[in-house]
């Protein structure tokens, strides 16, 4: 029975040895945590995205604390999120405008050739490295929802073939636009009234071969702009949206109707 005594009171003191050790060593290594960096990650989404620049929203709270970031860095939370943090930070948080991914192809099952009856994973991504396209248009979406896989907000579907986008729940992370291995995605601004759906780099006589709406390189939106919003590089059309003050004239013009308003 003494043993017994004795040996649970050794167990006890160690017991309480360690733990005044773990105390001790708390208290000398402890690392002070500014409650505002808390408080700003409690206000960020949490996707752990990367659409901000930084590895996720613990790494942006630490970047907005030292002001290595702005406020409103956040394209998920966008102006609400902003605000919460500009009141942390003691500042006011500038406007910033909202984008939504757009997808830059036309290419749909009625209006893209298809090539062949594809067999296999049903992955963008493996698909071009197989070259195994199901449609001719070698520029165009390939129509298996890679980038749809990748949004966690549901904002992009795949309709007859070609991937598109619901603005109203896109949250601009930028996990299509990394996804799609055609680069057909962008993030386009709300402001933007007109885009065009096409990355086809093809002249005009091989471009009407493979696809009935894509971009012919004519050249005939960029004579109707008045503003110098609108060139033709590498055979397509691209928009600059800060010139661009949506008239429509572009798009009126346009003989393959593939400037699409932006909705």
């Amino acid at each position: 029975m003494q043993s017994i005594i004795i040996a649970t009171a050794a167990v006890a003191v160690i017991g309480l040895l360690i733990g005044l050790l773990l105390i001790t060593v708390d208290k000398k290594f402890k690392v002070e945590v500014d409650e505002r960096e808390t408080a700003i990650r409690q206000c960020l989404p949490g996707n752990n995205c990367g659409a901000c620049g930084f590895a996720g929203c613990d790494a942006m709270a630490s970047a907005i604390l030292h002001e290595e970031a702005p406020v409103n860095g956040c394209p998920v939370g966008g102006a609400p999120v902003a605000e919460k943090i500009g009141r942390i930070m003691g500042v006011k948080a500038e406007d910033i405008e909202r984008v939504a991914a757009f997808v830059k192809c036309s290419g749909d099952c009625e209006n893209a050739a298809a090539r062949c009856h594809y067999v296999g994973i049903h992955d963008c991504a493996s698909a071009v490295a197989s070259g195994l396209s199901p449609w001719t248009c070698d520029f165009g979406c390939i129509g298996f929802g890679t980038c749809a896989h990748a949004c966690p907000f549901g904002a992009i579907t795949v309709d007859h073939g070609v991937a598109s986008v619901d603005r109203e729940k896109c949250r601009a992370c930028g996990k299509c636009v990394a996804a799609c291995p055609r680069h057909l995605i962008e993030l386009v601004p709300d402001s933007a009234a007109y885009a065009v759906r096409c990355s086809s780099h093809d002249r005009g006589a091989a471009v009407k071969k493979v696809c009935s709406a894509g971009c012919i390189g004519c050249r005939l939106c960029t004579k109707q702009c008045e503003n110098g919003a609108i060139e033709v590089e590498n055979n397509v059309a691209h928009i600059n949206y800060e010139k661009c003050i949506g008239c429509g004239k572009c798009a009126e013009k346009c003989p393959s109707k593939v400037i699409k308003e932006v909705k």
